[in-house]
């Protein structure tokens, strides 16, 4: 047995830090018993109930295919189990004021400001998306971990200073069933992103594999080949061409930590105001010194990454239903395209309406 993935490079870096991976092969001489039987006799921390939700959603497979718990183990098959790990339990509710745009029994989709984290890290104790929850959904029916202490269930992230759309699971089932999704990449989610320059195309597809710089920990680097990253492909279009900079939308396709922002900056252009990728500074042609003051002062007005999760689609884990979330623009990203669209330019116009 093997608590991690028999290939952790195509697994998405929030994946490995959200779910527990195992990799099992099943004795030559076992004897043929129920899978949850057999999983339960394994992975003695996590209970026989937990380990039946998780394969009836799919998050368990034996050679490569999805089954039932009354599955027979035989000899020489391989079990591969995806857990979402049991969020901290020492997280203190805190009265943090939520926008949130849908809630139901079973899970909620909140509009995440810019400057709070998800969970507590390094670093990181409080103020965070998690003890907001906690105070939110006091008394509710919550994921809980293997002591049936009752937290709200992350299934996915973004970064601290990105704004817009995560949906939590407020039970069991529906935290299951929505980190099968989010594998599977069933689960959609697009971004506004405000970049330097221009690109050529109107359209295309970054293909990178991403993984950490090796001079900065903290950063992450697009490489050409796979033995330096986990592959990651971004698709992205033009939205509006501005002075400056431009309007693009981007469309996930795998999900790894800061994939947009290192695939943007690959490519020449990133996102206006990010610091960690060198949108922290002009990233254009200064070809006059009043240029260079209208770059300064889109950074005044755009002080952290220009990136919004705006729009977030999944299957509703209990009902079927297909549900679909947008999130308006932050008032800092409009604010910086206002700006923009007043400096006109050759081939643009000023157009001060807002038009996203």
């Amino acid at each position: 047995m093997f608590p991690a993935s028999d290939n952790p490079s195509a697994l998405p870096e929030e994946e490995i830090e959200l779910y527990e991976h195992y990799t099992l092969s099943v004795d030559a001489g076992q004897r043929p018993i129920r899978l949850d039987q057999y999983l339960a006799q394994r992975l003695t921390h996590l209970s026989r109930s937990r380990l039946q939700l998780a394969i009836s959603v799919g998050l368990v497979t034996v050679d490569g295919q999805p089954t039932k718990p009354s599955a027979r183990v035989r000899p020489n098959q391989v079990i591969r189990v995806r857990m979402p790990y049991p969020p901290p339990l020492d997280l203190t509710p805190e009265p943090i004021p939520l926008d949130i745009l849908y809630e139901d029994p079973y899970l909620l989709v909140v509009n995440k400001p810019a400057g709070m984290s998800c969970h507590p890290g390094a670093g990181v104790y409080s103020g965070t998306l998690l003890n907001a929850l906690l105070y939110h959904l006091q008394g509710a029916a919550l994921p809980a971990t293997e002591q049936n202490q009752a937290r709200p269930g992350l299934v996915h992230r973004i970064d601290k200073d990105t704004t817009g759309l995560l949906v939590v699971a407020k039970e069991e089932r529906a935290y299951f069933g929505l980190s099968k999704q989010f594998f599977e990449h069933s689960a959609q989610r697009r971004y506004w992103a405000l970049v330097w320059g221009h690109p050529k195309e109107s359209a295309g597809t970054i293909t990178a594999y991403i993984g950490r710089d090796p001079h900065q920990r903290k950063k992450y680097r697009a490489f050409p080949h796979g033995e330096q990253g986990k592959h990651a492909i971004t698709h992205w279009r033009v939205v509006e061409r501005l002075p400056l900079a431009t309007l693009v939308e981007c469309r996930l396709e795998t999900g790894r930590t800061h994939q947009i922002r290192v695939h943007l900056a690959h490519i020449g252009h990133p996102l206006v105001g990010d610091a960690t990728y060198g949108g922290d500074r002009p990233r254009i042609p200064l070809l006059s010194p009043k240029v260079g003051q209208q770059a300064h002062q889109l950074l005044e007005i755009m002080r952290r990454q220009a990136l919004h999760a705006y729009e977030l689609s999944f299957t509703h884990p209990i009902t079927g239903e297909r549900l679909t979330f947008t999130a308006p623009m932050p008032e800092d990203l409009l604010n910086a395209l206002d700006f923009l669209r007043t400096l006109g330019g050759p081939g643009l116009p000023p157009s001060p309406q807002r038009s996203v």
